[in-house]
């Protein structure tokens, strides 16, 4: 096939992002767990998971410990959480940002818009 061809677009499509999401919810307090890769293809997921644990939530914990990559797409998904955190006068927390990740919060200046726990 040419370079832009079906069977070039079908390996893309396979290729492996992948995304485990771990919950705990105590009272008001739910903490998600993140491993692997929050972008494109998996901020969905996120998003899907925490409609359906938010409600009561007025304390939400991100711990991104395992997060090898945050995409625009995932940091689209955390700020959505936290405005709705916010409408519930709430409280969201960033802990445990790996390198990689915490580069993307600098350089995008979410690093001051969310509460990272160093």
């Amino acid at each position: 096939m040419g370079l832009f061809g079906k069977k070039k677009a079908k390996q893309a499509s396979e290729a492996i992002s992948e995304l485990k999401i771990d919950t705990s919810k105590n009272g008001e307090e739910l903490i998600v767990k993140l491993r692997g890769r929050l972008d494109t293809i998996t901020s969905p997921d996120l998003e899907d998971r925490l409609n359906e644990e938010m409600n009561g939530i007025r304390k939400l914990i991100f711990d991104l410990e395992k997060l090898d990559y945050l995409s625009s797409a995932g940091l689209r998904v955390l700020l959505g959480a936290s405005q709705q955190i916010d409408e519930v006068e709430g409280e969201m927390l960033i802990r445990n940002v790996t390198k990689p990740v915490r580069v993307v919060f600098d350089l995008t200046g979410f690093d001051t818009a969310f509460n990272i726990e160093e």
